[in-house]
């Protein structure tokens, strides 16, 4: 149990972070599901407009902290290619 004020403070603030870190993390996840889901449906408009989403999404992730810049551009570049892949299909 912390026992000053900057202590309790601190555990205050970790208890606040960690909720917005999980929320942005799981809506990350959510976004890229609904690429995939759209690549597997074959609707080009759709998995394009959800591939637009989820890297703004991804990206802001990396910049907050929530994932690494590199497994945050890994991820937009697999998505990128399943969607140019639909392009050509």
């Amino acid at each position: 149990m912390a026992h000053h004020a900057s202590a309790k403070k601190a555990l205050r603030q970790n208890v606040k972070n960690n909720a917005r870190n999980k929320a942005r993390s799981s809506d990350i996840k959510t976004q890229i599901k609904k690429v995939l889901a759209a690549v597997a449906a074959n609707d080009l408009n759709l998995a394009q407009q959800m591939f637009k989403d989820a890297q703004s999404k991804i990206m802001r992730g990396a910049k907050n902290n929530i994932m690494k810049k590199n497994t945050a551009a890994r991820k937009v570049s697999r998505l990128a290619l399943k969607v140019k892949a639909l392009e050509a299909a």
